[in-house]
């Protein structure tokens, strides 16, 4: 059985995954409200600045380390759709946004350690970004649950 790394970035399908994500976020960033959201949406300007396809390019860089942290729901998914014999995008979907808060973590995990490596504004950024990182993340995963199902059937 494919793994969800070989899923995801199938080279048929991962532009299309790419775009998706890409808007996911982009309506995530659009969505937020209060003053936390004022350095949400000035860091995420200030990325598009820098470079406008920043998004996208992050996402499909780290698809595979993405699609790696979220490979064991993505396990227990297919074994939970088997032992049902539901549908594997909607058992995957359901599991992921129960998930919510593990499936954060293992995203951070990966956007943690790249972060470490960058330098200049977009380290200070993602930084000052982070604390309330997880919270954001968790809110945007069952998006990110309905995002991803349609490439696992």
């Amino acid at each position: 059985m494919a793994t969800l790394v070989e899923i995801l970035t199938r080279e048929e399908v991962r532009p299309q995954v790419v775009r998706a994500c890409a808007s996911l976020i982009d309506a995530e960033v659009k969505s937020k409200t209060g003053l936390s959201a004022l350095a949400i949406k000035a860091g995420y300007k200030l990325v598009a600045a820098i470079r406008p396809t920043m998004v996208a390019d992050v996402v499909d860089r780290l698809l595979p380390e993405f699609a790696a942290a979220m490979e064991p729901v993505f396990v227990e998914s297919r074994e939970q759709a088997a032992r049902a014999g539901a549908p594997l995008p909607e058992v995957f979907a359901a599991h992921v946004t129960t998930e919510a808060p593990r499936v954060a973590q293992a995203l951070l995990t990966v956007t943690d350690r790249r972060a470490a490596k960058a330098s200049g504004p977009l380290r200070k950024t993602y930084d000052r970004l982070r604390d309330s990182a997880e919270a954001h993340v968790r809110i945007a995963v069952p998006g990110l649950a309905r995002t991803l199902a349609p490439f696992v059937a």
